[in-house]
């Protein structure tokens, strides 16, 4: 994607609960982005390996779901995760687990959420990177925008307003259901324990942004 930082994703997982709560809701927000664009590469997954496993982020509610994927990815190795990964997203036709916004909300790729999603990004200034050949409804990009909506030097953009409004408009309505549904996926080991540190995630931010209607 482009957000002016042009990279699809970032990789640090978040290390500390110490970090200030922004800096670690805009950590985790990159790690689930990489996460699902992509298999953990073999730096990452070790990275996650020995990651700390105190909360992600300010607060006790996302210790418990960080501390299991942190305990499924030492138990797994990179290959693993890539064919779980295949297995769920990947392969020929309509995948095990579809990842694109415009599919839950209307049962098509390609439909009107896409189209409002375009909208929304270029009112902020934000467009697909060419390199990135997936649509912008992908749930690895929605994420990085969240990212980038914490993130950014940009305040005109970066602001809590900007954050709720997309949250709210891309992401909320049909999120927590697909986590709960890749979590419930029986070929989903590493995916499982990741979906279900997002939806507590999301979880949380929902009760936040709805502190600021």
């Amino acid at each position: 994607m482009n957000t002016s930082a042009t990279s699809p994703l970032h990789t640090a997982p978040p290390t500390s609960s110490a970090l200030d709560e922004e800096t670690a809701r805009a950590e985790l927000y990159g790690l689930l982005a990489s996460l699902y664009y992509a298999p953990p590469t073999p730096e990452l997954l070790a990275q996650l390996q020995v990651a700390a496993t105190e909360a992600p982020a300010a607060g006790g509610f996302l210790q418990e779901p960080w501390q299991q994927l942190v305990g499924v990815a030492r138990g797994m190795t990179a290959p693993q995760i890539a064919d779980e990964f295949d297995a769920l997203f990947g392969g020929v036709g309509k995948p095990e687990v579809v990842v694109y916004g415009s599919h839950h909300l209307s049962g098509f790729l390609n439909e009107k959420p896409l189209a409002e999603l375009r909208t929304d990004l270029a009112r902020l200034g934000l467009a697909r990177d060419e390199a990135m050949h997936e649509t912008e409804d992908h749930i690895a990009y929605l994420c990085e925008v969240m990212r980038y909506l914490i993130a950014s030097d940009d305040v005109a953009v970066a602001n809590l307003t900007q954050q709720r409004q997309f949250f709210t408009a891309h992401l909320q309505p049909w999120a927590p259901a697909f986590f709960d549904g890749l979590a419930a996926h029986p070929k989903a080991r590493f995916y499982a324990a990741l979906a279900t540190l997002s939806a507590a995630f999301v979880s949380v931010e929902a009760q936040g942004f709805d502190l600021l209607a």
